[in-house]
């Protein structure tokens, strides 16, 4: 979804002609409750001219890379669950995506911050346990995974 009607807000080489009214309607239009069940959103900037086509740099990791990781953190999800971490059950979660007291009252204090819904208590958790299992499989979430979760939300 573009940032605003005309698709520059936030874009360093281009002005948005947008108002703030036109802005609002516009994030208005896709309802709360839809975008309540989209599970990650990320900001991409426009990429300079300059830079398409170029190779990669030597701390970017080749898709081979990246793809072996995904398939280590699937493993992990479906050696400790017998299932994908987003199709394991609310019941499952609490086992899968344990919280020790500190980390629990960070995320209840940030959820209520950010006025997620009991939905998107859910699904970060899920998205938390997946970040954790790309991370090497950690047994416990911590804070860093619950706020990469978080920060997937924030549209």
């Amino acid at each position: 979804m573009n940032p605003c009607p005309c698709g520059y807000a936030g874009d360093p080489r281009q002005r948005c002609q947008c108002t703030p009214d036109q802005v609002q309607r516009y994030r208005g239009r896709i309802s709360g409750p839809l975008m309540d069940r989209i599970d990650l959103g990320i900001e991409v900037p426009r990429v300079p001219l300059g830079e398409l086509g170029t190779p990669p740099g030597p701390q970017d990791e080749d898709s081979a890379t990246v793809r072996a990781r995904v398939i280590k953190a699937r493993h992990h999800g479906l050696m400790r669950a017998g299932r994908a971490n987003a199709e394991i059950s609310s019941r499952e979660l609490e086992r899968d995506c344990a919280l020790g007291p500190a980390e629990r009252r960070w995320y209840d204090s940030a959820l209520e911050r950010l006025g997620l819904s009991a939905r998107a208590y859910h699904r970060t958790l899920r998205v938390a346990r997946t970040i954790a299992d790309l991370d090497g499989g950690a047994a416990l979430l911590d804070r860093n995974h619950l706020a990469e979760a978080l920060m997937y939300r924030r549209f």
